[in-house]
């Protein structure tokens, strides 16, 4: 495991403390873990299922609909088909709702942070129009998964929506909102947490938790995810990880709160492949 990143830490909790939309567990939201997940692979279908009720007990459709920053983030999740091989059209309006999540997120402190902080590092544009553009590039250019097809994948549409190939596999979706938007259709099964070894169970107040699920008829026997943060706080961690970097996979060693978490991040060429936190430990042992 590689050793502990003390920069990024301390920046990323100042984050944290500056996520003023990030939900409260207990207060705007209620997650109900119930059994622990069998033993899975990627695909299986028949694994069996320890939690019969949604992950997400409750969550204050309020705050989603009424801060800024999720109102926009919504409004993207369905702008993606969420097959690969098929090729993604993106209409003019939904490059409007692009634009209107990346200026929504851009006035947040969050986003500030990471600014400044890539600002110093020589990695960003201090024009706010050339960053935004440069975020546009990371997360929003599409991209084929696998050689020479069709553009049919973003790093948005991987890391935050989800996709499916050939109907047996899930790519990405490691975004809490768009769980339990899932969730609440039927389109999401929530099967269990995934514990860590020797690790006790985790608790309904944890905001980084590892879960299986299935979707669209095939199963993730491990996720990981951020549980109540601001769509801004995992856009900014990710991008800051992804401008940083240079090898196609990257694993930084990160303690936010009192969470160790190994971030993950993977490239596609300029664009990000893929993003999510593996928890390591947590204050709950």
């Amino acid at each position: 495991r590689k050793a502990l990143n003390h920069e990024l830490s301390k920046l990323f909790n100042k984050m944290w403390d500056a996520d003023i939309n990030r939900l409260m567990p207990g207060k705007d939201y209620t997650i109900d873990l119930q059994g622990k997940a069998g033993a899975a692979q990627q695909g299986d279908n028949t694994v069996q299922d320890n939690a019969a009720r949604h992950l997400f007990h409750n969550v204050n459709e309020e705050c989603l609909k009424s801060i800024k920053t999720f109102a926009t983030f919504i409004s993207l999740l369905d702008n993606y088909e969420t097959s690969t091989g098929i090729a993604e059209v993106v209409t003019p309006e939904e490059i409007v709702e692009n634009n209107c999540f990346l200026d929504a997120i851009l006035a947040t402190e969050v986003m500030k942070l990471a600014h400044e902080y890539l600002l110093k590092k020589n990695l960003a544009k201090p024009n706010l129009a050339d960053f935004k553009y440069q975020l546009y590039d990371i997360w929003f250019q599409l991209y084929a998964r696998k050689e020479g097809d069709r553009p049919d994948s973003c790093g948005f549409e991987h890391v935050f929506v989800g996709e499916t190939r050939r109907g047996k596999q899930i790519l990405g979706l490691h975004n809490w909102v768009q769980f339990y938007l899932q969730e609440k259709r039927n389109q999401i099964d929530y099967k269990g947490y995934v514990a860590r070894k020797n690790k006790t169970r985790p608790d309904k107040d944890d905001q980084v938790l590892s879960i299986q699920f299935s979707w669209k008829g095939s199963v993730k026997p491990i996720g990981s995810t951020f549980i109540g943060v601001s769509p801004e706080f995992e856009f900014a961690l990710y991008t800051i990880i992804f401008l940083l970097a240079e090898e196609r996979v990257t694993h930084e060693t990160v303690k936010i709160e009192e969470y160790e978490l190994q971030m993950v991040v993977c490239r596609h060429g300029r664009h990000i492949g893929t993003a999510y936190p593996v928890l390591l430990s947590s204050n709950s042992e």
